[in-house]
């Protein structure tokens, strides 16, 4: 389905939930409220969102009414029982909404713990008609948003503010399954507040939940300050923070004077009540005797700061003045400033990280004391709290834009590579929906231009389609449809070799030739005038193929001629996988050759092309190199050496010059807005800026950098980067990186080869060497340098070097046994632990489904129907947001603690390159232990010195891990075929579960449910995943 039809699909959706019509300036906040985001009029070719409302009369019916344009939904055939419905409705009041959820796979998934999934289209709740015995398919209704919290141009994975789900009817399936739909009814009250959840799963507010409440309340009330109906704030509630008000919230404001006052103007009847902020009115001033004040005791920070953290990104600042007392009031230049900020990161900013952010980009201290109250910025920002019981981890987004379509005559230029087409109004071509689509680049004469074609169902697949119809088409008219006349920049059908036709633009005109550009092809060509047809208008529906695209990081080298060797000779004529960094008219994105056993980043590969090689010192076989300094020794034994050269010491002049352009500085232009893989920018490092490399995204906050010239990784957020200042962007790129790989020669290297106090040892002793020196002893195929390291620059006798005073020390043997861990076992007939040993602390339990319910969930493992495993959807996001801070915790944090290992253990591990929370299942005896990953579901093995200890504060979420099976088929074993059927239908997918049966345990890692699963990624139909595999073990046993 394209974007256009997907935006009419939730167009309708939300003009049918309202039976009195939406006002046009209020229409793209009740659509952004539903799917995340706004209509994209300009996009899609309209300059205004009334002309677009007004070429779709099939879906929007427009009246004017008091004297503004009001949108209703136009009824059809396919609707009009919806309408029926909608109409006899006794109140317009809402109910809360079920989850709207739309996803997708990603092909190159760039973490591992992110979701390959992103929301497009409906992931409808599979419900039943209230009318026994009528089936039919589910339509979209009324659906909440799912706030995306991590931006889909970043591969990395998005994540969304959830809703509460509403209680659905129990549905007695018929034998055959019959997939029905109902179409939930406005149960409000006649007291007009909106429903709460039945008594068995309302919860009473906790002690640590109420100040969060109240504080949502009061940033709710500060917009109206001269009061509310009490009636209205669940939906104004729900409105602002995308979640329903908690049912005794309404019950409780009476008593909460001290952020709100009730007013009773006639009855006792709770509608008629008003609600208004209270009034902060300054007292009179008294003298009080002088103390010191006392601020309450701070909740633990999700992210502690290290003393000795590797990448510091501020010192200590000064603005961090203890708080005043009184109202807070932020002054307009500071709005404006956080304005700019917040645009920059579009993802979001944590609340804790603006002082210190605000005061490098505008050298001026932001009034910390709103951090305490941030409701002060009710009005300049949007606040989220991903996190409620802990208030001081908030997020920061910016306000959504205002709709300019009213006061705008023209819209933006839709994407051409030819001139305007004046014979017709061909669709535009739309951005696939993925992440990562498959291009095929057919001419690249800039960076900034690089003509491709899609890769896909509605694109290359859907233009052979086409160009078949065509042929077939004018084979059997011939020379009937020959034009009378050419015209310039005018669409005709082209006669090439094969009796092949395609679509084509006339640019030229002479005598016996014509120039024309193929539209789907993107190249132009002189073909005689005899092979020119008129274009039949059923040829007109498809869009344009040809379409256009910008390489991230490489606008400053557009013309280069190294970089456009590297893209003729790499890109064009290539079908390669590209990494959308920013959707705009011409997208922005990086270019991946994975067609060879590793991934090839091409935009990085042209950046390399720039650097010049005259700056590196040559390495060779037997050659010795003085004042060699050592900036990194990894943990498998490795070490990254620099070498004094031109490049070496042209870079450190190039910093003191940028040290001193950055602290002059007081704007946020140098901020990084987009990061990607591949990516060359700065981060400080000992309170000094230096290059490095993006190499991993954990979602958009979050990232892996490599220091380029120390060879040494870090995780930083990406408020910590900054961009190269353009003045010293192009000296800065041709510099090749100054660290380089080496091994010490006649040491073995690779992971449990080095005990970690030959690793401590190795680190004392030569990272505080200052005129140290090396001989290089050979170069292997993988580039790494084997070399004897010596302590100073007189004596090379290879007797005195490092490499021998390790093989002569007790630290090392020649093949040391890998170092088992201490373990303390369970004795025979122990019951299995249901807490970690080293804490008593245990995360809340998950609360499960109830039997009957229909529930939003994420597959994240499935090895067969009996066994698979599921995430609830609406906490999928906090759990996002804890991976990333326990990926920049254990990152920076050495700690050199032993770790007691046995069975059962709660603990963190580091799994690839991402950090869970497991559980210990068994230790063996080589020193690897067996790991369940408590949020995933996933089995795996891991060293032992991979472990840490899961500290408090990643404690607090519940384990998102629910083990299921699949209700409605049976099968023991499952076979291989079946097997791999289920997973490719499930796998890495969001889909709907309905819940038949709930099995409780003791520990909540043992807890299983029984499931029908539905997938409703489809337009007009959904999946059961039982009937599918019930309709593959039939074909298999009557194929046996």
């Amino acid at each position: 389905m394209t974007d256009i039809e997907l935006v009419k699909k939730m167009l309708r959706a939300v003009l049918q939930s309202n039976k009195n019509g939406v006002s046009v300036s209020r229409l793209q906040s009740d659509y952004r409220t539903l799917t995340g985001e706004f209509i994209q009029h300009k996009q899609m070719g309209y300059p205004s969102l009334v002309g677009f409302l007004r070429s779709i009369p099939s879906v929007v019916r427009i009246e004017y009414r008091l004297g503004e344009e009001v949108c209703f939904a136009a009824v059809c055939q396919e609707t009009a029982h919806i309408a029926q419905l909608i109409a006899r409705q006794r109140a317009p009041k809402k109910t809360g909404r079920a989850k709207m959820v739309n996803c997708h796979m990603r092909v190159k998934p760039a973490s591992p713990f992110m979701l390959h999934a992103k929301p497009r289209t409906s992931l409808r709740q599979p419900g039943y008609m209230s009318r026994p015995g009528r089936g039919g398919f589910s339509k979209p209704g009324n659906y909440g948003i799912q706030r995306q919290m991590f931006n889909s141009n970043q591969p990395s994975v998005t994540t969304f503010r959830p809703t509460a789900y509403p209680e659905r009817p129990r549905l007695a399936l018929s034998s055959q399954f019959q997939r029905e739909v109902y179409v939930s009814k406005n149960t409000h009250q006649s007291s007009g507040v909106s429903p709460a959840r039945p008594a068995a799963l309302v919860k009473e507010l906790t002690a640590a939940q109420i100040p969060h409440l109240q504080g949502q309340v009061k940033q709710l009330l500060t917009k109206y300050s001269s009061g509310v109906w009490l009636s209205k704030i669940p939906q104004l509630y729900c409105d602002l923070f995308k979640q329903e008000l908690h049912p005794t919230a309404l019950k409780d404001m009476e008593n909460w004077t001290h952020i709100c006052s009730v007013e009773k103007p006639g009855s006792n009847n709770i509608v008629d009540r008003l609600v208004y902020p209270t009034l902060n009115i300054p007292s009179k001033p008294t003298p009080t005797p002088t103390a010191k004040p006392t601020s309450p005791s701070p909740k633990y920070s999700l992210l502690p700061t290290p003393p000795q953290s590797p990448v510091a990104l501020f010192p200590s600042s000064t603005c961090m003045s203890p708080l005043p007392s009184g109202p807070v009031v932020v002054s307009a230049d500071v709005k404006q400033k956080l304005r700019e900020l917040l645009e920059k990161y579009s993802n979001g900013l944590w609340a804790h990280a603006l002082p210190k952010l605000f005061q490098e980009a505008y050298r001026t201290c932001f009034p910390v004391q709103v951090l305490s109250d941030l409701s002060v910025l009710s009005d300049s920002c949007v606040i989220e709290y991903p996190m409620p019981d802990n208030k001081r981890k908030a997020i920061l987004y910016t306000l959504p834009p205002v709709d300019e379509g009213k006061h705008q005559n023209s819209g933006a230029p839709q994407r051409k590579l030819f001139h305007p087409v004046t014979n017709s109004l061909v669709p535009p071509l739309l951005l696939p929906r993925e992440d990562y689509p498959s291009v095929l680049v057919v001419e690249a004469l800039s960076t900034n231009s690089l003509v491709i074609r899609y890769i896909g169902e509605s694109y290359s697949q859907a233009q052979e389609a086409m160009e078949d119809s065509m042929r077939e088409f004018y084979s059997v008219m011939g020379r009937s449809v020959a034009p009378p006349v050419l015209l310039a920049n005018r669409l005709y059908a082209v006669r090439v070799e094969e009796e092949e036709v395609l679509r084509a633009q006339v640019c030229e005109v002479t005598a016996d030739k014509v120039k024309v550009y193929f539209v789907d092809h993107g190249f132009s060509e002189l073909v005689g005038r005899d092979k020119i047809l008129r274009l039949d208008e059923q040829f007109l529906k498809l869009p344009f193929q040809a379409s256009t695209c910008r390489l991230a990081g490489l606008s400053d080298f557009h013309t280069d001629a190294s970089v456009l060797k590297v893209l003729e000779s790499q890109v064009c004529g290539h079908i390669l996988l590209a990494e959308v960094v920013d959707r705009g008219e011409v997208p922005l994105v990086v270019l991946y050759d994975t067609s060879q056993e590793d991934d090839v980043n091409i935009n990085a590969l042209c950046l390399k092309s720039l650097q010049d090689s005259a700056m590196s010192h040559p390495l060779q076989v037997n050659s010795t190199y003085l004042n060699v300094s050592v900036t990194n020794v990894c943990s498998d034994g490795t070490i990254f050496c620099q070498v004094p050269c031109r490049g070496l010491a042209k870079l450190k002049a190039l910093f003191e010059k940028i040290e001193s352009f950055i602290s002059s500085q007081g704007s946020s232009e140098l901020l990084v807005a987009k990061p990607f893989c591949g990516k060359i920018c700065l981060a400080r490092y000992q309170r000094k800026w230096s290059r490095v490399e993006i190499t991993n995204l954990h979602g958009s906050r979050v990232l892996d950098i490599l220091f380029v010239d120390m060879g040494l990784p870090a995780s930083v957020e990406v408020i910590e980067l900054r961009e190269i200042p353009p003045p010293f962007l192009p000296d800065l790129i041709t510099i090749p990186f100054q660290a380089f790989k080496c091994g010490l020669e006649e040491l073995s290297v690779g992971e449990g080869v080095w005990s970690p106090n030959s690793i401590m040892w190795l680190r004392d002793t030569v990272l505080n060497m200052t005129d140290c020196s090396m001989r290089i002893a050979r170069l292997d195929e993988s580039k790494l340098v084997h070399i004897y390291l010596f302590p100073s620059n007189s004596c090379q006798e290879v007797a005195s070097s490092v490499n021998h005073q390790l093989l002569n020390s007790d630290l090392w043997s020649p093949a040391p046994p890998p170092a088992p861990p201490r373990v303390r076992s369970l004795a025979a007939g122990d019951a299995p632990l249901c807490e970690s040993s080293d804490s008593s602390v245990m995360p809340p339990v998950l609360d499960m489904p109830q039997v009957g319910q229909n529930i939003d969930v994420f597959v994240s493992v499935a090895c067969h129907p009996g066994h698979f495993v599921v995430q609830p959807w609406e906490e999928l996001y906090k759990l996002i947001v804890l991976m990333g801070e326990m990926i920049l915790y254990y990152n920076r944090v050495q700690d050199n603690k032993t770790l007691v290992v046995e069975k059962n253990l709660i603990c963190a591990a580091k799994v690839e390159n991402n950090w869970h929370r497991v559980l210990v299942k068994g230790v063996l005896t080589n020193g690897l232990v067996s790991l369940y990953e408590l949020d995933y579901g996933k089995h795996e093995l891991v060293s032992s010195s991979q472990l840490r200890p899961l500290i408090n504060e990643f404690r607090q979420l519940p384990f998102q891990a629910i083990t299921a099976e699949l209700s409605g088929v049976t099968q023991s074993p499952w076979s291989e075929e079946a097997a791999m059927v289920f997973r490719n239908h499930v796998e890495k997918r969001p889909l709907v579960a309905r819940v038949e049966a709930v099995q409780d345990a003791a520990c909540p890692w043992d807890r299983k449910i029984t499931v029908y699963l539905v997938d409703t990624s489809q337009d007009h139909r959904d999946i059961w995943v039982h009937n599918l595999m019930t309709e593959f073990l039939d074909e298999l046993s009557k194929a046996a």
